[in-house]
Order: structure tokens, then sequence, then C-alpha cells
């Protein structure tokens, strides 16, 4: 029996391993915190920011490998996915622990390229064996999915930023060694409970899924305010601190209630269970028979109705149909989200990657509170938009893209406040692209598989976020490092700095204007989607009224 109650199909089975695809996701953002320990490989590598960015570009790079994870998501198993992803983040953040601590001398560069590169690989196996896994199990509430899962992944940064502030000072090598271990830890709980099962058949246990993901998202945004009061309150002392990383850890193991709640209900119910199993599987057997031998007769209609269906399979499929990679290639539509996606998400990255810089340039000794915040306010904008998304799609019909168009230039307005550089602008901007950036991310996801179906739906994911190493290198590496350099002086050890509102203000503004171009991007997709999305709010319409008169 207790084998029965967390098998995967059964309903507690599938509930604990979305709570251990959430704990990976919580996990899985260590790409992001690259500014925690980028100055101490700066300082002992002697580089200058090119070369920095250039290293943080070579840890996105990570992502366009990313396709293998793509192709491989339809051919082996979600736990094969994952244990790859761990091994890999081991080696390559194992690595960068060693040169930190100084346990070795610093590789020489392209070696140090190679090793960020598997760190960075390493999450789009967890991130591509987490998703494609949960939207299949969830297809009929892809909003609030990946709102949740995206929105843990954007507090991941914040949990490792704050836990490593509290017990470890903000130690560069401990902070690598957290990034080595703990997501190895957290995976071999996915891979032991997470599988592909049906998904729901009902409205009402679509409802009961939605109530179910009501828990997680109050969840997670207890964690989220709590982590933010941590960050905002200064000084902690050792009594402190260390209660904090408790209570943080209680709260992250708290959605385990809910599979432990199913069960306890399965267990209850199971002897009232057993019998209405044995009543209908006579009653199935009873009904069947029959049913099986007029199958057997074959019409003229349905000869019609084969060949029909033949003709219609040969057209190219339209939005909202299943494509195949190379159809979806071929559409406009695909460009567009392509394209928008990458004025976001580009340069979103960019002020990620060099918040550190950002934050020294204009007099802030400790940037550990901005990149925090970005986490935090990511995290915000993921979950957030995830569901009210979800909430008008159902209720309006409205395309998710208009969202995005949102976003986009809500991040302009932000990065101008950045380059005109008033006084704690560092912070509003740090806020907003935070909101912004997760957006982006939690929106694009389910919008894509609306748009291209589920089947081939992990190739194209990580086709899609092959933006993320591109929109590094255009704006982080090239960009930003460019301009950086430009303007910086050079250092007496090797390396260079730069103190001023000055360093990044071509910067900002470039950027600015890249984000009004995915504006203009967004809302032509927001236009071109609205019959797939108006089809979608009729269809789950009328499939509701039918339960209703069903139930009456």
């Amino acid at each position: 029996m207790g084998g029965f109650l967390m098998s995967p199909s059964s309903p507690a089975g599938k509930w604990i391993g979305f709570v251990t695809a959430v704990w990976v996701q919580a996990i899985a953002g260590n790409n992001y915190t690259f500014s925690n320990y980028s100055d101490a490989l700066k300082s002992l590598m002697a580089l200058t920011q090119l070369q920095l960015n250039n290293l943080s570009v070579a840890k996105d790079v990570g992502k366009a490998f990313g396709l293998l994870a793509g192709l491989a998501s339809d051919r082996i198993s979600t736990p094969v996915l994952l244990l790859i992803g761990s091994i890999e983040g081991i080696i390559g953040y194992g690595v960068q622990w060693l040169i930190v601590s100084q346990r070795i001398q610093p590789l020489p560069y392209w070696q140090m390229c190679i090793f960020l590169c598997m760190g960075g690989n390493s999450t789009t196996w967890m991130n591509t064996a987490i998703l494609v896994t949960c939207i299949r199990n969830f297809r009929k509430n892809r909003g609030p999915v990946t709102g949740i899962l995206k929105g843990y992944l954007g507090l991941s940064s914040a949990i490792f930023t704050d836990i490593c502030t509290a017990l470890f000072n903000n130690d560069p090598a401990l902070f690598l060694l957290m990034l080595t271990v703990v997501p190895f830890i957290v995976c071999l709980t996915a891979i032991v409970f997470l599988r592909e099962v049906p998904p729901s058949s009902t409205a009402a246990e679509e409802k009961t899924e939605s109530q179910y993901f009501n828990i997680f998202n109050a969840v997670a945004v207890i964690i989220a305010v709590y982590l933010l009061i941590f960050d905002i309150t200064g000084e902690h002392g050792t009594t402190l601190s260390r209660a904090f990383c408790i209570v943080l850890l209680i709260l992250l193991a708290s959605p385990i209630a809910v599979p432990a709640y199913l069960a306890v209900q399965t267990l209850i119910r199971s002897d009232l269970e057993t019998l209405d199993v044995e009543a209908t599987a006579k009653t199935v057997t009873e009904v069947t028979e029959p049913l099986l031998v007029a199958e057997e007769t074959v019409t003229e209609a349905d000869i019609v109705t084969e060949e029909v269906k033949e003709v219609v399979e040969k057209r190219p499929p339209v939005i909202g149909e299943e494509h195949t990679v190379v159809e979806a290639l071929k559409t406009v539509d695909f460009w567009i989200l392509f394209v928008s996606f990458l004025c976001g998400v580009g340069t979103g990255l960019a002020v990620q990657n060099n918040m550190a810089q950002m934050g020294l340039a204009v007099g802030y000794a400790d940037v550990s509170i901005f990149i925090s915040l970005t986490s935090i306010c990511g995290f915000f904008g993921r979950i957030g938009s995830g569901s009210i998304s979800e909430y008008f799609m159902k209720k309006a019909g409205t395309p998710r893209p208009v969202w995005n168009a949102a976003s986009q230039i809500l991040m302009a307005v932000g990065y101008i406040l950045m380059a005109i550089a008033m006084p704690g602008s560092l912070y509003i901007g740090a806020i907003v692209v935070g909101i912004c950036y997760g957006v982006r991310l939690a929106i694009t996801v389910p919008t894509t598989s609306e748009m291209f179906g589920l089947k081939y739906y992990g190739l194209m994911y990580n086709i899609i976020i092959l933006n993320l190493p591109l929109g590094s290198f255009l704006f982080s590496g090239l960009l930003a490092g460019y301009l950086y350099d430009a303007e910086a002086t050079p250092t007496a050890g090797g390396g260079n700095t730069c103190i001023g509102a000055h360093c990044y203000r071509l910067v900002f503004t470039v950027m600015a204007i890249v984000c009004v171009v995915g504006f203009v991007l967004d809302v032509w997709l927001a236009i071109r989607t609205k019959a797939l999305y108006s089809k979608i709010y009729t269809n789950r319409k009328s499939k509701k009224s039918m339960a209703v008169s069903n139930g009456h």
C-alpha cells in the first residue's frame, strides 16, 4: 500500500514529484550568481573587464549546448537528464572552487572558459527535465506551473547569496563550494520521485490542481518576503544568521505537506476506493464487450473519414497545432518570439553579469543586496506573470505576449533611470530589471508550448533559450565589456577599473533602445496570436459549460 501511495501515477506521487521539481529549481539558478565571485576571479587571474565579461559569456554559452538536452528529452528519461546535469555541475563549479580557494593555480584562460561553460550547461539539463516533465504532467495549468518553477529559479541566487552571507560572510570560495555540492544532492531527490504521468482529465481535477498551486504560490511568496526582510535589515549576529538559515530550510521543505496530505487522504479512503474499483471493473467489462465487436465493422463512412484525415494531415500546421522543429522555424511568429525574447533577456543578463562592477562604479562596496534584489524581484515577476496571464487568458482570451510587451517597456524605463544615475537609481533599476526579466522567462515558456505544441517542446525550449548565451555575448561580452574598458583606467597588478556614473551610461542607453524594439515585436506577436488565444478561451469556456450542464 505504501508503494502505491507514493507511486508516480498516484496523486501523492504526482505531487511529490512536483515538490522535488520545485527544489531543483530553487538551486538551479547558480548561473545568475556570477557577480558573487567574479571579483575573486578577476583579481586572481588579473583580468580586464572585457576578459571577465567573456568568462561570463562562456558560462552562458553553456546554455547553447542545451540543445543536446532538448534532443535527449524525447529519448531518455527524466532521472537520466537530471543525473547528467548534476554531474556536469560538480565538474564545472568544482574546478572554479579549487581555483578561488587557491587549492590549485589558476588555469589558462581558455580552460577556464570550458569549465564555466560546463557549469552553465549543467542547469540546462536540470531545467529541461523539470519543465518538460511538469508541463506535460500539468498541461491544463501551464501558466501557474511555469510561474512557480521559474519563480523558484529566480529565488535561487538570493537563496545561495543569503545563506552564504549568513553562514560564510560572503566568502567566494565557500559560495562556489555550495554551488558544487548542493545541486547534486537536491537532484538526487528528483531522480527518485519525478516521472512523467498522465495529466488531469476532468474539470474537477483541473480545479483541484489550481487550488494546490495556490498553496505553492503562497509558500513561495512567504519565502521571497522572508529573504527580502533578511536583505534589508542589515548586519546580523551569528546566532540570528543560523536561525535564519534553519527557518529558510523549513520553508523550502514545507511544500511536502501537499503530497503528505494526499497520501493520508488516500490511505483513509482506500477501502472505499477498492470497492468502487471492483464495481467499476465489473461494469466496464459488461459494457465493453459489445463495443469491441461493433468496432470491428468498417463502414464506407469510416473510409471517407480516414481519407479526409489524410488530406488534413498533409497541410502545414497553423499556430496552436503541433509543429515539428523545422515547421516552427519556418514561421514568422517563431522569429518574432525569438528576437523579442533576445531583447529582454539579453539586456537583463548584461545587468546581472555586471552587477558587481556597476555597484562599484557608483560607490557601493558591497553589491550582494543588488544581486538579491534582482533575484527576489525576478521571482515576483515570474510567479506573478504566470498566474496573472493564465487568469486573463481564461477570463478574456488575452494573448500572453501582451504581458511581455508591458515588461519590455518597463525595462526600458528602468535602464533610462540607471543611465541618469540619480541617488538610489541602482536600487530601482535592480528591482525593475529583476521583475521584467522574470516576466519574460515565465511568459515565454507557456507561450511557446501554446503556439507550437508539446510534442517537441523540449527541443524548442532549448532553441528559444539560445538567446541567453547570444544575449550575454552581444550585450554583456561586447557592449558592456568594450564600453566599460573604453572608460576604465589600468590598475597596477593588471586588469582595470572604472569609477563614476559615466562607466555604464552609454550601455544603459543602448539597452533601453533595444527594449523599445522588443516592445514593438511583442505587440506585433500579440496581434498575430489574438485568434489563437480567442480559440483557447472559447474552447475552455465551452468545456466548462458542458461540465456544469452535466453536473445538473
